[in-house]
């Protein structure tokens, strides 16, 4: 096994994959740092007080790994995208499991930048409206949804996205650029139609 981060991590979810239910073990404690911060961009998008915070967030995600189970991971970024899409989605099936009244016209506002961050009166419905506008660029582009979560989600680097989706960086930084202006543009559409 590699003694590197990046190596071990790799190895252990090729391990896992394999059948090893140990490997899951040695894993977590190396991932749960990148997985906390990950949470955290997540639950910044959050109402105040939403009732799941950070850590619960990391183990509902653990959660849904483990029910995944064989996956033909690539490598951490591989993980960490996977992850980021579980995230995701534990937010977004809780927020639709509780949101009982239909979404109203107040204005959201959504920054996209190396995090995305909201604001806006009514916290479901900003994260509903960005869930599908993130729906909708994987339906327009699925290369531009994983530069996404990778950057803004997981927090990882040019470099890292360009090593784990194989691309150049120049793409990774072109790319980029059009998913921001591809969800501002969509985002603000969703505005005027009162989403």
């Amino acid at each position: 096994m590699h003694s590197s981060g990046a190596g071990e991590i790799t190895d252990l979810l090729r391990a896992w994959n394999g059948g090893d239910p140990q490997a899951l073990d040695k894993l977590i404690p190396l991932v749960y740092q990148k997985l906390y911060a990950a949470a955290q961009r997540y639950m910044a998008q959050q109402y105040p007080g939403h009732i799941l915070q950070n850590s619960a967030l990391v183990n509902e995600t653990y959660l849904q790994l483990v029910k995944l189970g064989k996956v033909d991971w690539q490598d951490r970024n591989h993980f960490y995208a996977v992850c980021s899409q579980m995230m995701r989605y534990v937010l977004t099936t809780y927020t639709r499991s509780r949101l009982s009244a239909k979404r109203g016209g107040t204005i959201h506002h959504v920054r996209v930048d190396d995090n995305i961050t909201t604001t806006g009166a009514d916290w479901h419905s900003v994260l509903l409206t960005l869930d599908d506008a993130l729906n909708d660029l994987a339906a327009f582009d699925e290369r531009l949804l994983r530069i996404v979560e990778l950057r803004a989600l997981v927090g990882l680097s040019v470099p890292e996205i360009a090593e784990a989706l194989n691309i150049s960086e120049s793409t990774v930084k072109r790319e980029w650029q059009i998913a921001k202006l591809w969800l501002l543009r969509e985002l603000s559409r969703g505005n005027a139609n009162g989403a």
